[in-house]
This record gives C-alpha cells, sequence and structure tokens, in this order.
C-alpha cells in the first residue's frame, strides 16, 4: 500500500519560502542537499530560470498543513493501541535512513532514540511492578469490590 504524496513547501523549515524543504520532503531527501543542488544549478546552469521556477512555486505552491508529517524511507514504530499507556512523546516514529541524502536519522542515534525509549519504558514497568504488587493496590482493589 502506497500512500499518496503531495509536494507543498514548508515555511517552518525554509529559509525564504520553504520551496526547498517542500522538495526534500516530497523526495525524502536531507534539506541541505536539496538547498546545494538549487544554489548550484542557479550558480552554473542559468540562475534567471532557476530563480523565476522557484518564485513560481512559492506562489503555486500550498504551504504544508500543521498536521501532515515528513515523508518516510523506513520507519520503526511502535503498534497502536488504546490503553492509558499511549503518551504522545512516545508516539514518534524513528526514521532511520540507509542513504546519505536521505532524510532522517543516523542508525547510531536511531539505536540510541530506541534505547531511551526502552529505559523509559522499563522504568514505567518497575513503578506498576511497585505499585501492583503493594498493600496499597490490594486494599484499593478490595474497596472498589464494594
Amino acid at each position: 500500500m502506497t500512500m499518496k504524496r503531495e509536494l507543498y513547501r514548508d515555511p517552518s523549515r525554509g529559509k525564504i519560502a520553504g520551496v526547498c524543504a517542500g522538495l526534500a520532503d516530497y523526495f525524502g531527501w536531507e534539506l541541505w542537499l536539496v538547498r546545494i543542488i538549487f544554489v548550484s544549478a542557479v550558480l552554473l546552469a542559468g540562475g534567471p530560470f532557476f530563480i523565476v521556477a522557484y518564485v513560481a512555486a512559492w506562489f503555486i505552491l500550498d504551504k504544508k498543513p500543521s498536521g501532515l508529517q515528513r515523508a518516510k524511507s523506513h520507519i520503526f514504530n511502535k503498534q497502536q493501541g488504546k490503553g492509558w499507556h499511549n503518551y504522545p512523546e512516545e508516539d514518534k516514529a524513528v526514521e532511520v535512513k540507509t542513504r546519505v541524502w536521505q532524510a532522517g536519522e543516523t542508525p547510531k542515534q536511531a539505536c540510541h532514540d530506541i534505547r531511551e525509549r526502552f529505559v523509559n519504558i522499563e522504568q514505567n514497568l518497575r513503578k506498576m511492578e511497585t505499585y501492583v504488587t503493594s498493600s496499597e493496590f490490594q486494599l484499593n482493589r478490595e474497596i472498589s469490590k464494594l
């Protein structure tokens, strides 16, 4: 199942109008690479054409809606479920890039982030086990049975 990608400009990540940021999101590349390609094209291959194309894209492309996320190449995300344990800060996907020009984290950084998540989960699990094995939990359970 492939998601339909749309081209938007992303002013929140852009320097001038967010056109390069939108192209980077659309193709799944790093933002710095798209900027280098654009500046190189302006300097080496005819500046007026690319500048006019950039300004035209500035006016033609819509701003990126705030609810959309960046395009992801390889995503390792936890399974979504319902319940009290789903915290918004833990719902973030880890993007691992396989090529230098792709957007995402390096494998080393992704492993570090995943390890931090597991440490937090381990601490929460220990707190729950402490509570469940406490006399307070047993007392609350007996009271709720009445």
